[in-house]
């Protein structure tokens, strides 16, 4: 089962990470100025992630593929790490999916 880790960055912002059930980083949020804001985050992601609409497909400038969710208002709620493949991020699009839902929230110190 997923997980969102909460946690506060040096600069005192928040940010979550949401991870699959083997550890590995699926999702991360950017910095949010609040803890609030950043559990918003967090369910704006629960409540997006089953929609196959709200993935952003990528490509970057070096050829790698990457996704990012967004919420209904069109901003950007998680982006995910640099995949070699297509498919690749495609499997990272169904990990959100089946690990966003009931992800539990635990908060890093």
């Amino acid at each position: 089962m997923g997980k969102f880790e909460v946690k506060t960055r040096k600069n005192g912002e928040f940010q979550f990470n949401l991870k699959a059930g083997n550890g590995q980083v699926i999702l991360s949020s950017e910095g949010y100025t609040t803890k609030a804001n950043c559990l918003n985050g967090v369910e704006s992601v629960k409540k997006n992630a089953q929609d196959d609409n709200k993935f952003d497909r990528k490509t970057s400038t070096n050829g790698k593929h990457y996704l990012n969710l967004k919420a209904t208002n069109g901003q950007i709620i998680g982006t995910s790490e640099m995949y070699e493949s297509a498919s690749g991020m495609e499997n990272g699009i169904e990990s959100v999916k089946k690990n966003a839902p009931d992800a539990t929230v635990e908060e890093i110190a």
